[in-house]
Protein backbone atom coordinates (compact mmCIF):
# COMPACT_ATOMS: atom_id res chain seq x y z
CA UNK A 1 0.00 0.00 0.00
CA UNK A 2 1.65 3.17 -1.33
CA UNK A 3 2.17 5.94 1.90
CA UNK A 4 0.02 9.50 1.66
CA UNK A 5 1.09 11.98 -0.08
CA UNK A 6 -1.68 14.82 0.23
CA UNK A 7 -1.84 17.52 2.77
CA UNK A 8 -5.06 18.12 4.19
CA UNK A 9 -7.05 20.98 4.64
CA UNK A 10 -6.86 21.48 8.35
CA UNK A 11 -6.97 25.41 8.30
CA UNK A 12 -10.46 27.19 8.74
CA UNK A 13 -10.88 31.11 7.54
CA UNK A 14 -10.25 32.72 11.03
CA UNK A 15 -6.50 30.36 10.75
CA UNK A 16 -5.89 32.28 8.00
CA UNK A 17 -7.09 35.67 8.33
CA UNK A 18 -4.61 35.66 11.60
CA UNK A 19 -1.83 34.04 9.78
CA UNK A 20 -1.59 36.38 6.98
CA UNK A 21 -1.72 39.19 10.27
CA UNK A 22 0.50 37.21 12.18
CA UNK A 23 3.22 37.14 9.13
CA UNK A 24 3.64 40.81 9.18
CA UNK A 25 3.60 41.39 13.30
CA UNK A 26 7.18 39.97 13.84
CA UNK A 27 10.09 40.92 16.18
CA UNK A 28 11.23 42.94 13.37
CA UNK A 29 8.12 45.61 13.87
CA UNK A 30 8.70 45.54 17.94
CA UNK A 31 12.70 45.38 17.78
CA UNK A 32 13.70 45.95 14.17
CA UNK A 33 12.00 48.85 13.79
CA UNK A 34 14.86 50.84 16.00
CA UNK A 35 16.92 50.50 13.37
CA UNK A 36 15.36 52.04 10.79
CA UNK A 37 14.57 55.11 13.44
CA UNK A 38 17.84 55.73 13.92
CA UNK A 39 19.21 55.62 10.46
CA UNK A 40 16.15 58.27 9.43
CA UNK A 41 14.78 60.15 11.87
CA UNK A 42 11.08 60.65 12.19
CA UNK A 43 10.82 59.93 8.43
CA UNK A 44 11.36 56.76 8.95
CA UNK A 45 7.51 57.15 8.96
CA UNK A 46 7.64 57.86 5.08
CA UNK A 47 10.42 54.68 4.80
CA UNK A 48 7.35 52.20 6.00
CA UNK A 49 4.76 54.27 4.22
CA UNK A 50 6.73 53.57 0.76
CA UNK A 51 7.52 50.24 1.79
CA UNK A 52 4.36 49.13 3.02
CA UNK A 53 2.92 50.69 -0.11
CA UNK A 54 5.02 48.72 -2.44
CA UNK A 55 3.81 45.24 -0.23
CA UNK A 56 0.36 46.10 -0.35
CA UNK A 57 0.75 46.18 -4.55
CA UNK A 58 2.58 42.95 -3.92
CA UNK A 59 0.06 41.29 -1.83
CA UNK A 60 -2.60 42.09 -4.62
CA UNK A 61 -0.71 41.01 -7.27
CA UNK A 62 -0.26 37.87 -5.34
CA UNK A 63 -4.29 37.48 -4.68
CA UNK A 64 -4.86 38.22 -8.19
CA UNK A 65 -2.58 35.32 -9.12
CA UNK A 66 -3.80 32.72 -5.76
CA UNK A 67 -7.64 32.96 -6.40
CA UNK A 68 -7.29 32.35 -9.91
CA UNK A 69 -5.01 29.48 -9.92
CA UNK A 70 -4.69 28.44 -6.06
CA UNK A 71 -1.65 25.88 -6.39
CA UNK A 72 0.85 24.24 -4.03
CA UNK A 73 3.58 26.16 -3.66
CA UNK A 74 1.87 29.22 -4.29
CA UNK A 75 4.15 32.13 -5.59
CA UNK A 76 6.96 29.50 -6.78
CA UNK A 77 4.35 27.78 -9.26
CA UNK A 78 2.73 31.08 -10.45
CA UNK A 79 6.93 31.78 -11.43
CA UNK A 80 7.09 28.71 -13.16
CA UNK A 81 3.94 28.86 -15.06
CA UNK A 82 4.43 32.73 -16.21
CA UNK A 83 8.54 32.98 -16.34
CA UNK A 84 9.63 29.11 -16.89
CA UNK A 85 10.90 26.74 -14.59
CA UNK A 86 14.08 28.11 -13.55
CA UNK A 87 11.93 30.63 -12.04
CA UNK A 88 9.83 27.97 -10.19
CA UNK A 89 13.13 26.10 -9.04
CA UNK A 90 14.65 29.50 -7.87
CA UNK A 91 12.06 30.98 -6.02
CA UNK A 92 11.39 28.21 -4.02
CA UNK A 93 14.60 27.60 -3.15
CA UNK A 94 15.64 31.04 -2.33
CA UNK A 95 12.12 31.17 0.24
CA UNK A 96 12.76 27.95 1.81
CA UNK A 97 16.21 29.44 2.40
CA UNK A 98 15.57 32.65 3.66
CA UNK A 99 12.64 30.85 6.22
CA UNK A 100 15.49 28.17 7.77
CA UNK A 101 17.78 31.16 8.43
CA UNK A 102 14.67 33.06 10.08
CA UNK A 103 13.89 29.86 11.98
CA UNK A 104 17.59 30.15 13.45
CA UNK A 105 17.41 33.69 13.74
CA UNK A 106 14.00 33.88 15.98
CA UNK A 107 14.92 30.68 17.92
CA UNK A 108 18.28 32.95 19.01
CA UNK A 109 16.34 35.67 19.62
CA UNK A 110 13.27 33.34 21.84
CA UNK A 111 16.44 31.50 23.78
CA UNK A 112 18.00 34.97 24.53
CA UNK A 113 14.78 36.36 26.11
CA UNK A 114 14.28 33.68 28.46
CA UNK A 115 17.73 33.67 29.43
CA UNK A 116 17.57 37.34 30.64
CA UNK A 117 14.77 36.78 32.63
CA UNK A 118 15.34 33.49 34.49
CA UNK A 119 18.25 30.70 32.76
CA UNK A 120 21.26 32.75 32.61
CA UNK A 121 23.51 29.58 33.25
CA UNK A 122 21.97 27.68 30.43
CA UNK A 123 23.81 27.68 27.37
CA UNK A 124 21.66 29.69 24.25
CA UNK A 125 22.16 26.53 21.97
CA UNK A 126 19.80 24.22 24.56
CA UNK A 127 17.38 26.55 25.27
CA UNK A 128 17.11 27.89 21.29
CA UNK A 129 16.80 23.74 20.80
CA UNK A 130 13.99 23.45 23.46
CA UNK A 131 12.34 25.81 21.50
CA UNK A 132 12.81 24.62 18.58
CA UNK A 133 11.61 21.02 19.77
CA UNK A 134 8.53 22.65 20.86
CA UNK A 135 7.24 24.48 17.86
CA UNK A 136 8.13 21.15 15.56
CA UNK A 137 5.64 19.44 17.94
CA UNK A 138 3.26 21.98 16.65
CA UNK A 139 3.61 21.24 13.36
CA UNK A 140 3.78 17.72 13.65
CA UNK A 141 0.59 16.98 15.35
CA UNK A 142 -1.61 18.54 12.49
CA UNK A 143 -1.83 21.35 10.07
CA UNK A 144 -4.84 22.66 12.21
CA UNK A 145 -2.68 22.48 15.31
CA UNK A 146 -0.16 25.05 13.47
CA UNK A 147 -2.99 27.09 13.10
CA UNK A 148 -4.51 27.24 16.62
CA UNK A 149 -1.05 28.31 17.75
CA UNK A 150 -0.49 31.02 15.05
CA UNK A 151 -4.56 32.40 15.81
CA UNK A 152 -3.62 32.91 19.35
CA UNK A 153 -0.22 33.97 19.03
CA UNK A 154 -1.23 36.36 16.06
CA UNK A 155 -4.36 37.44 18.45
CA UNK A 156 -1.84 38.36 21.57
CA UNK A 157 0.35 40.24 19.07
CA UNK A 158 -2.69 42.29 17.38
CA UNK A 159 -4.40 43.63 21.00
CA UNK A 160 -0.68 44.25 22.32
CA UNK A 161 -0.07 46.76 19.45
CA UNK A 162 -3.37 47.76 19.51
CA UNK A 163 -3.52 48.58 23.03
CA UNK A 164 0.36 50.64 22.30
CA UNK A 165 -1.67 52.71 19.91
CA UNK A 166 -4.08 53.77 21.82
CA UNK A 167 -2.40 54.83 24.47
CA UNK A 168 0.52 56.32 22.64
CA UNK A 169 -2.37 58.54 20.70
CA UNK A 170 -4.04 59.08 24.09
CA UNK A 171 -0.87 60.71 25.00
CA UNK A 172 -0.01 62.33 21.97
CA UNK A 173 -2.95 64.07 22.18
CA UNK A 174 -2.87 65.34 25.39
CA UNK A 175 -4.95 63.42 27.02
CA UNK A 176 -2.80 61.15 29.21
CA UNK A 177 -2.29 62.37 32.67
CA UNK A 178 1.06 64.86 32.94
CA UNK A 179 0.74 64.80 28.98
CA UNK A 180 -0.03 67.67 25.96
CA UNK A 181 -0.73 68.21 22.92
CA UNK A 182 2.71 68.04 20.96
CA UNK A 183 4.19 67.01 17.72
CA UNK A 184 7.49 68.49 18.92
CA UNK A 185 9.68 65.36 18.24
CA UNK A 186 8.67 65.21 14.20
CA UNK A 187 10.70 68.59 13.81
CA UNK A 188 13.63 68.62 16.37
CA UNK A 189 16.86 67.24 16.83
CA UNK A 190 17.72 68.29 13.56
CA UNK A 191 14.18 68.29 11.43
CA UNK A 192 11.78 65.48 9.97
CA UNK A 193 14.85 64.25 7.61
CA UNK A 194 17.67 64.37 10.14
CA UNK A 195 20.06 62.54 7.56
CA UNK A 196 18.33 64.05 4.69
CA UNK A 197 16.07 62.13 1.27
CA UNK A 198 18.99 59.72 0.58
CA UNK A 199 18.81 57.80 4.09
CA UNK A 200 14.76 57.79 4.34
CA UNK A 201 14.70 55.51 1.00
CA UNK A 202 18.08 53.96 2.23
CA UNK A 203 15.81 52.49 4.85
CA UNK A 204 12.88 51.49 2.71
CA UNK A 205 15.31 48.47 2.49
CA UNK A 206 15.49 47.61 6.04
CA UNK A 207 11.07 48.31 6.27
CA UNK A 208 10.67 46.06 3.24
CA UNK A 209 12.29 42.83 5.16
CA UNK A 210 9.97 43.40 8.25
CA UNK A 211 6.66 43.03 5.80
CA UNK A 212 7.91 39.61 4.47
CA UNK A 213 5.57 37.20 5.55
CA UNK A 214 2.95 38.65 4.86
CA UNK A 215 2.57 36.24 1.70
CA UNK A 216 2.78 32.63 4.12
CA UNK A 217 -1.68 33.44 4.11
CA UNK A 218 -1.19 32.17 0.09
CA UNK A 219 0.95 28.80 0.45
CA UNK A 220 -0.98 28.17 3.25
CA UNK A 221 -4.12 28.06 1.08
CA UNK A 222 -3.47 24.99 -0.14
CA UNK A 223 -4.19 23.29 3.42
CA UNK A 224 -7.68 25.37 3.35
CA UNK A 225 -11.23 24.71 3.08
CA UNK A 226 -11.92 28.08 1.42
CA UNK A 227 -8.62 28.83 -0.38
CA UNK A 228 -10.28 31.46 -2.88
CA UNK A 229 -12.16 33.31 -0.32
CA UNK A 230 -9.76 33.34 2.56
CA UNK A 231 -6.89 34.30 0.09
CA UNK A 232 -8.88 37.42 -0.96
CA UNK A 233 -9.45 38.17 2.24
CA UNK A 234 -5.85 37.70 3.59
CA UNK A 235 -4.73 39.79 1.15
CA UNK A 236 -7.20 42.66 0.96
CA UNK A 237 -6.51 42.87 4.83
CA UNK A 238 -2.86 44.32 4.17
CA UNK A 239 -3.63 47.54 3.57
CA UNK A 240 -4.99 48.42 6.67
CA UNK A 241 -2.72 46.25 8.28
CA UNK A 242 0.27 48.15 6.79
CA UNK A 243 -1.22 51.55 8.14
CA UNK A 244 -2.47 50.84 11.35
CA UNK A 245 0.25 48.60 12.62
CA UNK A 246 3.44 49.80 11.12
CA UNK A 247 2.91 53.51 10.14
CA UNK A 248 0.94 54.21 13.02
CA UNK A 249 3.30 52.44 15.44
CA UNK A 250 6.30 54.27 14.36
CA UNK A 251 4.46 57.66 14.08
CA UNK A 252 3.43 57.02 17.95
CA UNK A 253 7.11 56.27 18.60
CA UNK A 254 9.30 59.20 16.78
CA UNK A 255 6.35 61.14 18.41
CA UNK A 256 6.41 60.44 21.73
CA UNK A 257 10.33 59.37 22.17
CA UNK A 258 13.32 61.96 20.41
CA UNK A 259 14.58 59.40 17.19
CA UNK A 260 18.22 60.22 18.79
CA UNK A 261 17.27 58.48 22.10
CA UNK A 262 19.84 55.81 22.09
CA UNK A 263 17.23 53.67 23.80
CA UNK A 264 15.50 53.76 20.86
CA UNK A 265 17.47 50.86 19.22
CA UNK A 266 17.20 48.49 21.55
CA UNK A 267 13.74 48.57 21.89
CA UNK A 268 11.66 51.49 20.93
CA UNK A 269 8.47 50.19 22.09
CA UNK A 270 9.69 49.60 25.60
CA UNK A 271 11.60 53.57 25.17
CA UNK A 272 7.68 54.72 24.19
CA UNK A 273 5.96 53.16 27.57
CA UNK A 274 8.30 54.17 29.47
CA UNK A 275 7.76 57.65 28.94
CA UNK A 276 4.21 57.09 29.30
CA UNK A 277 5.10 55.84 33.07
CA UNK A 278 3.36 52.43 32.85
CA UNK A 279 4.88 50.43 35.25
CA UNK A 280 6.77 46.91 34.80
CA UNK A 281 5.96 47.44 30.94
CA UNK A 282 10.03 45.98 30.32
CA UNK A 283 9.06 42.81 31.31
CA UNK A 284 5.66 42.74 29.45
CA UNK A 285 7.23 44.14 26.23
CA UNK A 286 9.56 40.90 26.41
CA UNK A 287 6.52 38.91 26.70
CA UNK A 288 5.19 40.49 23.66
CA UNK A 289 8.21 40.52 21.94
CA UNK A 290 8.72 36.32 23.16
CA UNK A 291 5.40 35.71 21.52
CA UNK A 292 6.09 37.95 18.17
CA UNK A 293 9.40 35.65 18.08
CA UNK A 294 7.72 32.22 18.37
CA UNK A 295 5.05 33.30 15.91
CA UNK A 296 7.65 33.65 13.51
CA UNK A 297 9.68 30.31 15.01
CA UNK A 298 6.10 28.66 14.17
CA UNK A 299 5.37 29.93 10.70
CA UNK A 300 8.97 29.94 9.70
CA UNK A 301 8.68 25.74 9.93
CA UNK A 302 5.64 25.80 8.82
CA UNK A 303 6.75 27.81 5.67
CA UNK A 304 10.13 26.38 4.57
CA UNK A 305 8.28 22.47 4.99
CA UNK A 306 5.50 23.06 2.79
CA UNK A 307 7.77 24.82 -0.08
CA UNK A 308 9.67 21.88 0.46
CA UNK A 309 7.29 19.86 0.51
CA UNK A 310 6.03 21.85 -3.01
CA UNK A 311 9.46 21.44 -4.55
CA UNK A 312 9.49 18.03 -3.85
CA UNK A 313 6.49 17.78 -5.62
CA UNK A 314 8.09 19.13 -8.87
CA UNK A 315 10.71 16.94 -8.77
CA UNK A 316 12.85 19.41 -7.24
CA UNK A 317 13.75 18.37 -4.03
CA UNK A 318 14.17 14.86 -2.85
CA UNK A 319 10.39 12.46 -3.14
CA UNK A 320 10.58 11.61 0.24
CA UNK A 321 9.58 14.54 1.40
CA UNK A 322 6.26 14.16 0.01
CA UNK A 323 5.59 11.39 2.51
CA UNK A 324 2.87 12.67 4.64
CA UNK A 325 1.52 10.81 8.12
CA UNK A 326 -2.40 10.02 8.96
CA UNK A 327 -3.06 13.52 9.66
CA UNK A 328 -1.81 15.02 6.35
CA UNK A 329 1.64 16.80 7.66
CA UNK A 330 4.73 16.44 5.74
CA UNK A 331 7.02 14.84 9.06
CA UNK A 332 9.86 14.36 7.09
CA UNK A 333 9.68 17.88 5.27
CA UNK A 334 9.18 19.71 8.66
CA UNK A 335 12.01 17.41 10.25
CA UNK A 336 14.41 18.17 7.86
CA UNK A 337 13.93 22.04 8.12
CA UNK A 338 13.89 21.67 11.94
CA UNK A 339 17.19 20.42 11.26
CA UNK A 340 19.05 22.98 9.17
CA UNK A 341 17.50 25.67 11.32
CA UNK A 342 19.05 23.73 14.44
CA UNK A 343 22.29 23.92 12.59
CA UNK A 344 22.19 27.47 11.57
CA UNK A 345 21.61 28.21 15.75
CA UNK A 346 25.00 26.05 16.16
CA UNK A 347 26.98 27.88 13.89
CA UNK A 348 26.07 31.17 14.96
CA UNK A 349 26.57 30.37 18.48
CA UNK A 350 30.32 29.26 17.26
CA UNK A 351 30.83 31.13 14.48
CA UNK A 352 28.88 34.63 14.91
CA UNK A 353 30.88 37.04 13.19
CA UNK A 354 31.65 34.85 10.34
CA UNK A 355 29.71 31.71 9.12
CA UNK A 356 26.60 33.52 10.97
CA UNK A 357 26.69 36.36 9.71
CA UNK A 358 27.81 35.43 5.91
CA UNK A 359 24.08 33.46 6.35
CA UNK A 360 22.32 36.59 7.24
CA UNK A 361 23.63 38.69 4.81
CA UNK A 362 23.65 36.21 2.00
CA UNK A 363 19.85 36.14 2.27
CA UNK A 364 19.37 39.56 3.01
CA UNK A 365 17.77 40.80 -0.30
CA UNK A 366 16.07 37.43 -0.77
CA UNK A 367 12.80 38.86 -0.42
CA UNK A 368 13.28 41.61 -2.03
CA UNK A 369 14.26 39.05 -5.21
CA UNK A 370 10.79 37.30 -4.45
CA UNK A 371 8.86 40.25 -4.35
CA UNK A 372 10.60 41.51 -7.88
CA UNK A 373 10.00 37.83 -9.38
CA UNK A 374 6.58 38.05 -8.24
CA UNK A 375 5.24 40.97 -10.02
CA UNK A 376 7.02 39.69 -13.41
CA UNK A 377 4.87 36.57 -12.74
CA UNK A 378 1.63 38.89 -12.31
CA UNK A 379 3.13 40.55 -15.26
CA UNK A 380 2.84 37.80 -17.80
CA UNK A 381 0.23 35.97 -16.49
CA UNK A 382 -2.93 38.72 -16.26
CA UNK A 383 -2.10 38.41 -19.97
CA UNK A 384 -2.26 35.24 -20.49
CA UNK A 385 -5.12 34.91 -18.51
CA UNK A 386 -7.30 37.37 -20.15
CA UNK A 387 -6.91 35.37 -23.23
CA UNK A 388 -7.80 32.15 -22.45
CA UNK A 389 -9.55 32.69 -19.07
CA UNK A 390 -10.95 35.49 -18.24
CA UNK A 391 -13.61 34.47 -16.11
CA UNK A 392 -11.39 33.74 -13.05
CA UNK A 393 -10.04 36.90 -12.65
CA UNK A 394 -12.17 37.31 -9.93
CA UNK A 395 -9.90 40.06 -8.17
CA UNK A 396 -7.99 41.83 -9.97
CA UNK A 397 -4.56 43.85 -9.49
CA UNK A 398 -5.51 47.67 -10.16
CA UNK A 399 -4.58 50.23 -13.15
CA UNK A 400 -3.02 46.44 -14.48
CA UNK A 401 -0.33 46.50 -16.07
CA UNK A 402 1.04 49.95 -15.07
CA UNK A 403 1.02 49.78 -11.14
CA UNK A 404 2.97 46.19 -11.58
CA UNK A 405 5.52 48.13 -14.30
CA UNK A 406 5.97 50.73 -11.37
CA UNK A 407 6.73 48.30 -9.15
CA UNK A 408 9.20 46.06 -10.72
CA UNK A 409 10.96 49.60 -11.85
CA UNK A 410 11.12 50.60 -8.02
CA UNK A 411 12.10 47.09 -6.38
CA UNK A 412 14.93 46.99 -9.47
CA UNK A 413 15.95 50.67 -8.28
CA UNK A 414 16.00 49.66 -4.62
CA UNK A 415 18.37 46.95 -5.38
CA UNK A 416 20.67 49.02 -7.47
CA UNK A 417 20.58 51.71 -4.74
CA UNK A 418 22.04 48.59 -2.15
CA UNK A 419 25.21 48.94 -4.53
CA UNK A 420 26.03 52.41 -3.48
CA UNK A 421 25.37 51.90 0.35
CA UNK A 422 27.69 50.82 2.29
CA UNK A 423 25.73 49.36 4.91
CA UNK A 424 23.61 47.41 2.34
CA UNK A 425 26.58 46.51 -0.29
CA UNK A 426 27.37 43.28 1.52
CA UNK A 427 23.72 41.83 1.65
CA UNK A 428 23.34 42.63 -2.02
CA UNK A 429 26.95 41.18 -2.67
CA UNK A 430 25.89 37.69 -1.20
CA UNK A 431 22.38 37.56 -1.80
CA UNK A 432 23.05 37.63 -5.52
CA UNK A 433 25.79 34.94 -5.33
CA UNK A 434 22.81 32.92 -3.84
CA UNK A 435 20.39 34.05 -6.32
CA UNK A 436 23.45 32.88 -9.17
CA UNK A 437 24.50 29.38 -7.45
CA UNK A 438 20.74 28.09 -7.37
CA UNK A 439 20.72 29.16 -10.94
CA UNK A 440 23.37 27.50 -11.72
CA UNK A 441 22.62 24.07 -9.85
CA UNK A 442 19.39 24.31 -11.84
CA UNK A 443 21.04 24.58 -14.96
CA UNK A 444 23.60 21.35 -13.92
CA UNK A 445 20.38 19.48 -13.34
CA UNK A 446 18.29 20.42 -16.36
CA UNK A 447 21.77 19.31 -17.85
CA UNK A 448 21.45 15.92 -16.26
CA UNK A 449 17.54 15.61 -17.26
CA UNK A 450 17.71 16.35 -20.77
CA UNK A 451 20.59 13.74 -20.67
CA UNK A 452 18.74 11.06 -19.52
CA UNK A 453 16.20 11.55 -21.53
CA UNK A 454 18.40 11.55 -24.55
CA UNK A 455 20.11 7.86 -23.45
CA UNK A 456 16.41 7.03 -22.93
CA UNK A 457 15.37 7.69 -26.13
CA UNK A 458 18.33 6.27 -28.19
CA UNK A 459 17.24 2.80 -25.74
CA UNK A 460 13.53 3.42 -26.96
CA UNK A 461 15.08 3.88 -30.75
CA UNK A 462 16.94 0.60 -30.47
CA UNK A 463 20.52 2.70 -31.16
CA UNK A 464 23.32 1.48 -29.35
Amino acid sequence: MSKPTALKKGLKMRHMTMISIGGTIGAGLFVGSGAVIAAAGPSSILSYLLAGILVVFIMRMLGEMAVARPALGSFAQYAREALGDWAGFTVGWLYWYFWVIVVSVEATAGAGILRSWFLPHIPLWILSLILMVLLTLTNLISVRSYGEFEYWFASIKVIAISLFLIVGFLYIFGFWKGAHLSFHNLAAHDGFLPHGSSAMFGAIITAVSAFIGAEIATIAAAESNEPERSVAKATSSVIWRVLIFYVGSVFVVVTIVPWNNTQILKSPYVSVMQALHIPGISSIMDLIVLVAVLSCLNSGLYTSSRMLFALANKGEAPKWFLKVNQRGVPVKAVLFCTVVGFLSIIVSYTSPDKVFQFLLNSSGAVGLFIYLLIAMSQLRMRRKLEQTEPEILTLKMWTYPYLTIICILAMAAVLVSMAFMADYRSQLILSLVSLIVLFIIYLIRAKVIRNKQVNLHKIDQGVD
